[in-house]
């Protein structure tokens, strides 16, 4: 069985993100890269079906510039066999990317496609929902278990009451949350031997796929800085703050 995982190139999380002096994007020059910490969720659970015996080889792909086989060869580093870079310079929505996603899937004949469920840069949540209408198959949204059953999954996903879970007929898609599993950290003899692996380089035009952006961002602007907090003196003044100033009361 193979399994494709998707890896996006993000800001590192622990990054703090600053706006571009003409309020048209974030600054991305000199800013620390990294892999978008939930694909980094999906890779640990692609390598545990591995280890299990049940996956015989991990894909994974990125969309985006030359500089996302950095990303990639990261993903390599954690358990990945092969990566494949969709290369190209214009921004990737997520509908974009789930029809690529979709062609490199079948090309493939992958059984699951794990995503991460959401990316940190802009948190979008639709790639992976996208995907699996895209291809006609079921899918397992923010999944905190996975299990593999012959030529099935059972999911266990996170919703606002609770746990669900729901059995799927394999090829799904899967997207990850939190709480599936703690991503693993790279050994230094898994990071050169990634350097060794195989990475295909594709294109857009490949898969048929036009990167003609319909959206036009009009201006991106940062959060208002918080004001600090103040100290009370009695209980009836907190209370006429809140009523008064804060408005909450």
């Amino acid at each position: 069985m193979k399994i494709l995982v998707a890896v996006k190139r993000v800001v590192d999380h622990n990054v703090k993100v600053r706006v571009k002096a003409d309020e048209s994007g974030v600054e991305l020059a000199n800013a620390k890269m990294s892999v978008n910490p939930f694909c980094e969720i999906a890779i640990e659970e692609a390598v545990r079906l591995k280890e299990k015996g049940i996956a015989s080889e991990i894909i994974a792909v990125s969309i985006g510039t030359s500089q996302a086989a950095e990303q990639i060869r990261s993903a390599l580093a954690l358990g990945a066999d092969r990566g494949i870079l969709v290369e190209t310079d214009e921004k990737a929505h997520p509908l974009q990317v789930a029809k690529i996603l979709k062609a490199v899937a079948q090309a493939e004949d992958a059984k699951i496609v794990l995503l991460g469920k959401q990316a940190i840069d802009d948190d979008n949540n639709q790639t992976g929902q996208m995907l699996a209408a895209l291809m006609g198959v079921g899918q397992g949204t923010f999944a905190s278990q996975v299990e593999v059953e012959g030529d099935a999954v059972k999911v266990t996903r996170e919703i606002d009451g609770g746990l669900q879970t729901v059995a799927l007929p394999l090829p799904a898609v899967i997207t990850t949350d939190l709480r599936l599993n703690e991503p693993r950290f790279p050994k230094l003899p898994n990071i050169m031997a990634a350097k060794k692996k195989p990475l295909e380089n594709k294109t857009p035009a490949d898969f048929g796929v036009d990167m003609t952006s319909k959206l036009q961002t009009l201006k991106v602007t940062a959060p208002k800085e918080r004001s600090a907090g103040v100290k009370v003196a009695s209980v009836d003044e907190l209370i006429d703050k809140l009523k008064n100033e804060a408005r909450v009361i």
